[in-house]
C-alpha cells in the first residue's frame, strides 16, 4: 500500500520555520503556507511549498479572523489539509482557533492558552503544586490590594499575551502599581502583576512525543531577556554542563510542567529563575514552539538536533501513526551573542576564532555562534565578543521595537 500524502497548512505572521518545512516536504508531504502579505519577498523555502496564501494586516499588525476563516473554508472545498501548524508564538491561540472551527486535531484552545496566557500558566502551575511567583489578576479592586498589601514588592506587570519581555513593567510601590493599572484603562484585564524574584534565568528548550519529554537542552540567559528588551542590552545565552545539578533539576522540574500543562507532541521553549536568595528554582514560563532569536541554531550547534525538522518528523510520525526516533545526540558546549548594529551590513571578519560556528546574516544586526567542548571557552569568548560589539557595532532601541523574541 502507498503512503499517505500528508498536508500540512503552516501558518506564521513572521519569517520563520524553514527547516520545518523543508523536513515535511523532503518526507514526502505537502506543505501549504499561510502568512502575511508583506512577507512575500522573505527568502521562504519556495521549493517545498505546494501553495501559499497571503493575508493583509491591518495598522496593528492583525488579522482579521472572519476573513481567515473564509479564506480557509473556500480553499479546503479541493484541498484537505490534516494538520494545522503554528510556527509563531503569536499564532498558538490563532492556530487552535481555526482547528476548533474545523475540527481539525492537535492542540485545541483551552490548552493553547496554558502556552500562550501568562495567567492561565500561573494558574496551571498553582493548581498542580510546582513552584512559580505569586500572583493576581487584575479583575477585582479589593483582590489586587490584597496581594500588594501581602506580597513584597516590587512587582512585575506582565500583558498575558505577549511574548518573552515585551510589556513588562517593574513597579516599587503600591502607588505605583495603582498608576500603571490605571494607565491601562479599559485593557487591564489583559494584564497580571506577578512577585518580582531577583535571580538568573535559565531556558529548557526540547521536544515531545506522545506526551513524554524525549530531548532537553537546558541553556542560561547571560543577560535576562527582560533587560535585553528594557535597557538596550546585547542578547547572548550558554549551555549548561548536562550532568550539572542545574540542569539535572530544570529536565525534571520541565517534565512536570510539561505534563502539567497538556503538551502532547511537539517543541517546547521553557524560562526558568534561579532564585539569587535561595538558589531555588522558579517557573517563568512556557511556550509551544520552538525558540527564537535562533537560540534553536545554538541548540542545534550543541546537541546535533534541529528542533524544527525533528518536530516536523514527530508530526509526521503521530499522524501516520508511525514511530518517530531522536537522531544522535552530541554533548558539545555552546553559546550565542545576537545584538542590534548601528551598521546596516555589519563585518563580522574581525571575528577570526575556529570556534566560530555560524554568523548572522541579517541587516542591522550582528550575530554569532560558538562551539567548543569547553564550557569555560564559550563563556571566555562571549565576555571578549560582548566587551567588542559594545564599543565597535552596539545599537539599541526602545523596547517596543525590540527584536528579540525568545
Amino acid at each position: 500500500m502507498a503512503k499517505k500524502q500528508l498536508h500540512f497548512l503552516c501558518i506564521s505572521r513572521y519569517f520563520k520555520g524553514s527547516d520545518f518545512l523543508q523536513s515535511i516536504h523532503e518526507n514526502g508531504h505537502k506543505v501549504y503556507l499561510l502568512t502575511s502579505s508583506k512577507l512575500k519577498n522573505e527568502d521562504w523555502p519556495w521549493q517545498s511549498i505546494s501553495d501559499v496564501y497571503f493575508i493583509d494586516e491591518d495598522e496593528k499588525g492583525r488579522w482579521n479572523t472572519n476573513d481567515v476563516v473564509e479564506g480557509l473554508a473556500f480553499t479546503m472545498r479541493s484541498v484537505h489539509f490534516d494538520a494545522f501548524i503554528a510556527l509563531d508564538d503569536y499564532d498558538v491561540e490563532k492556530v487552535a482557533h481555526l482547528r476548533e472551527h474545523f475540527r481539525i486535531g492537535g492542540m485545541g484552545e483551552t490548552t493553547s492558552r496554558h502556552f500562550r496566557d501568562k495567567l492561565a500558566m500561573r494558574a496551571k502551575t498553582k493548581d498542580a503544586k510546582l513552584p512559580s511567583p505569586k500572583f493576581v489578576g487584575l479583575f477585582n479592586d479589593q483582590t489586587i490590594n490584597e496581594f500588594l498589601d501581602s506580597v513584597p514588592g516590587p512587582w512585575i506587570l506582565k500583558p498575558r499575551s505577549a511574548a518573552s519581555a515585551q510589556g513588562m513593567k517593574k513597579l516599587k510601590s503600591k502607588e505605583e502599581a495603582w498608576s500603571a493599572i490605571h494607565a491601562l484603562q479599559s485593557n487591564r484585564h489583559g494584564y497580571l502583576i506577578e512577585s518580582f524574584t531577583p535571580g538568573d534565568v535559565f531556558h529548557v528548550d526540547g521536544l515531545v512525543d506522545n506526551g513524554k519529554v524525549i530531548f532537553t537542552r537546558v541553556s542560561q540567559y547571560l543577560d535576562t531577556p527582560f533587560e535585553v528588551a528594557h535597557d538596550g542590552g546585547i542578547f547572548r545565552s550558554q549551555t549548561v554542563p548536562i550532568n550539572g545539578s542545574d540542569s539535572k533539576e530544570l529536565i525534571d522540574l520541565n517534565k512536570r510542567i510539561i505534563k502539567a500543562f497538556g503538551l502532547h507532541h511537539g517543541a517546547f521553549h521553557s524560562e526558568y529563575i534561579k532564585s539569587h536568595a535561595d538558589g531555588s528554582f522558579f517557573f517563568l514560563e512556557t511556550s509551544s514552539r520552538v525558540g527564537g532569536a535562533n537560540l534553536a541554531e545554538m541548540v542545534e550547534t550543541a546537541s546535533g538536533v534541529n528542533l524544527w525538522r525533528e518536530w516536523a518528523k514527530i508530526e509526521i510520525a503521530f499522524l501516520t501513526g508511525g514511530t518517530y526516533k531522536l537522531p544522535s545526540i552530541s554533548k558539545a558546549h555552546a553559546g550565542i551573542i545576537v545584538s542590534l548594529s548601528r551598521f546596516q551590513n555589519p563585518d563580522s571578519s574581525p571575528f577570526q576564532d575556529s570556534e566560530i560556528v555560524w554568523r548572522m546574516k541579517k541587516e542591522w544586526h550582528i550575530g554569532l555562534i560558538i562551539k567548543s567542548s569547553k564550557q569555560e571557552r564559550v563563556r571566555e569568548l562571549l565576555d571578549k565578543y560582548t566587551e567588542i560589539v559594545a564599543k565597535e557595532y552596539h545599537a539599541s532601541l526602545p523596547s517596543r521595537d525590540t527584536h528579540y523574541n525568545p
